[in-house]
């Protein structure tokens, strides 16, 4: 299953660039607005998962028109981040 819109089940996910880069992952969504950091760490990405990920100084926005596809594993985007 895909779709393209973020939702707070996507905490923690990898985010791909269309060459299929790792450059992150998910560690919050807020108000529709998705926040990648670049190098979470284990406890980060935990955190993240376990939906108690928060928006750091790291964490870069990521909106709904960046998205190309959100699927069970990963968030792929239109370019790059």
């Amino acid at each position: 299953m895909t779709r393209d819109a973020i939702t707070k089940a996507d905490e923690g996910k990898r985010v791909l660039n269309t060459d299929g880069t790792e450059v992150g992952r998910i560690v919050a969504v807020e108000d529709g607005h998705g926040y990648v950091d670049p190098d979470p760490g284990l406890t980060g990405t935990i955190k993240a998962k376990l939906g108690w990920g928060d928006v750091t100084a790291a964490a870069h926005p990521l909106d709904e028109g960046s998205i190309d596809e959100i699927t069970d594993d990963a968030v792929y985007l239109r370019g790059t981040l």
